[in-house]
């Protein structure tokens, strides 16, 4: 029920406004990430790999022709992928948490992690509320749990993973119509200046850092060096020790 509510409105105008900004968003961010291995999880609908140069990719999910598991249990081994992409996948997960746990667990040190949301604190958030309070809150995307940016960085810094970089995009209002979205398109030319964190969604790029392990290196320094020598050294005998010597 869900997937088939999330593949109708993905085909309508708004769901294609989006789909569209978020391919250039991941079109440029891949490309300059290598290894060997890479997943995307979810949104089947869109191909946020079709950019990368990593030779095995992966696409999970629910749908046909794809690896089928839940967000919030990956069937990968540790420490195994270089890049994985998260689509809209915290804001329908039932364990959001414990997904970006799941991604932490895989991803190699040094291994990146590229998610998108939607913002609550926008037009896009502000449509999400309205329709709750009419009932209407069983719809894609509306019934979803819209993070805050703020809280995706909490998240993210409590499993060890560093936020690199991240943008907003769709400042314009959540309109199911060509003709209003052409006249709002000023909106996203000037949100990104005017108002930077209203965007409809963020675009987040986070790595997966190690603590460095601290070696413990030899004293070799010259102090040391000679005050062991000196204890080795022969005892020079008094003069009066060898006087006595000579006489017997």
């Amino acid at each position: 029920m869900k997937l088939t509510q999330q593949n109708t409105w993905l085909t309508t105008i708004l769901g294609q406004y989006l789909l569209q900004k978020e391919q250039q968003m991941y079109d440029a961010a891949v490309g300059d990430i290598f290894g060997f291995n890479a997943v995307q999880l979810g949104l089947s609908q869109m191909d946020t790999l079709r950019n990368s140069r990593i030779p095995h990719i992966l696409h999970v999910g629910n749908n046909a022709g794809e690896v089928l598991c839940e967000s919030d249990y990956l069937p990968f081994a540790e420490s195994c992928i270089d890049l994985i992409c998260l689509p809209h996948v915290l804001e329908f997960s039932e364990n959001p948490h414990q997904t970006l746990r799941e991604a932490e667990r895989i991803l190699v040190p040094e291994g990146y992690l590229i998610l998108t949301g939607f913002n609550p604190i926008s037009a896009w958030g502000v449509k999400q509320v309205l329709r709750r309070d009419k009932q209407l809150d069983k719809s894609y995307p509306w019934h979803g749990h819209f993070f805050t940016l703020s809280r995706i960085k909490d998240w993210l810094a409590l499993l060890g993973l560093e936020y690199v970089s991240g943008q907003m995009h769709c400042y314009e209002p959540p309109i199911n119509n060509q003709q209003w979205l052409n006249r709002f398109a000023w909106m996203d030319k000037l949100g990104s200046r005017w108002w930077p964190m209203m965007g409809g969604v963020y675009f987040i790029v986070a790595k997966k850092r190690v603590v460095n392990m601290h070696l413990l290196k030899p004293n070799w320094k010259k102090n040391s060096l000679k005050s062991r020598l000196a204890v080795t050294s022969p005892q020079r005998t008094k003069p009066h020790q060898q006087q006595k010597a000579e006489k017997k």
